[in-house]
């Protein structure tokens, strides 16, 4: 059967423009990390996929290495684009990221131009496009001149590859030397994509948050569940049937440890007052401030896409409200500030 979009798909949804740009993304975007890769069958992709379209989700996000294997995200995204998003190309935000290891030797990570523009290229060909709406710089290199990996990135948007740049995980005074750099270049700095959320707050106290907005840089928080553990699902002690269950996977034993787990529990009665779930109280306070334009969700199933949708119902927080949260939490925060080797993604 051949998919055709809800004639509703944009009643709901709220969008936010990327700081000073002229691009407009929905507050809940889809990120493909590593739940679309090789082994998510494609009728199963879709039934999430296409739900998400349908509910005004306009913007899915890759990068090269998302799966597992690294790749397969891209591949089976862009199947989804031939098959079924083809008709809607132009309503869909399509972005995708370079700098973490790809493929053997000295060219297959970090931020050289050699590597960067290899890799957008091999994006394109795994997706089937022409350009992506947004190219990201995935984590700074220490090793590399900024301006190289800058250039790289306008370079992109010159010769049509991509309509948009950001960066993903730079700390304060590398997001000011990065927008400086491209401003010169003639290319704006469109937009940040740093981790933030209720327990993980490096981007308030690094000030990289009050950085983006005085220079017009949009932010698009990840992991705002803090990979799971802000949804309670954790709070058994039980790790079945998630990232956690798996002791290679990406989940931190910081994130497990029962201080955090009985914050997150602290929680439950606010998220109970205001008749949301702890998923949505904990995007409702991504989404609190003015320099965010939207929150990455990571889902496995309908069920869990549905639930982050519900924070459309009340995004607004009250200043007693924040005041309760960071009381909650207080003791239990994690700084995952962005270290020069970056961090696992």
């Amino acid at each position: 059967m051949t998919y055709r979009a809800s004639d509703a798909r944009y009643d709901a949804m709220q969008y936010r423009r990327s700081g000073k740009s002229g691009l407009k993304l929905p507050v809940v975007s889809l990120g493909l990390w590593q739940n679309f890769g090789g082994t998510r069958d494609y009728d199963s992709a879709f039934e999430i996929l296409g739900y998400a379209f349908d509910q005004g989700i306009t913007h899915f996000d890759l990068a090269n290495n998302y799966g597992p294997p690294p790749g397969s995200s891209e591949e089976l995204f862009g199947q989804v684009l031939a098959r079924d998003f083809r008709p809607y190309r132009d309503e869909i935000i399509v972005s995708t990221k370079a700098g973490y290891n790809m493929w053997p030797g000295p060219y297959g990570e970090f931020g050289s131009k050699k590597y960067l523009i290899a890799s957008l290229d091999q994006s394109l060909r795994r997706m089937g496009l022409d350009y992506v709406d947004i190219f990201y710089s995935h984590r700074y290199d220490p090793e590399t001149p900024l301006e190289e990996t800058m250039g790289a990135l306008a370079q992109a948007v010159k010769q049509g590859k991509a309509l948009y740049v950001g960066i993903s995980s730079y700390p304060e005074e590398e997001t000011r030397r990065a927008h400086a750099i491209l401003k010169d270049m003639g290319v704006p700095l469109t937009i940040h994509q740093p981790s933030y959320s209720i327990l993980n707050r490096w981007i308030e106290t690094d000030a990289t948050i009050e950085a983006c907005g005085e220079l017009g840089i949009g932010i698009i928080a990840f992991s705002p569940l803090t990979q799971g553990v802000l949804s309670g699902k954790y709070s058994s002690g039980s790790r079945a049937h998630t990232r956690a269950e798996n002791e290679k996977g990406s989940m931190r034993e910081s994130h497990l440890q029962p201080h955090v787990l009985e914050a997150v529990e602290r929680l439950r009665p606010i998220a109970e007052e205001r008749g949301q779930s702890l998923v949505q109280l904990a995007l409702s306070w991504v989404l609190r401030r003015p320099e965010m334009t939207s929150a990455l969700i990571g889902v496995r199933n309908l069920d869990q896409l549905k639930d982050n949708l519900g924070v459309l119902k009340n995004l607004s927080l009250s200043e007693s409200e924040v005041g309760a949260i960071d009381e909650a939490v207080k003791d239990a925060l994690i700084d995952l500030h962005p270290r020069p080797t970056g961090w696992l993604r």
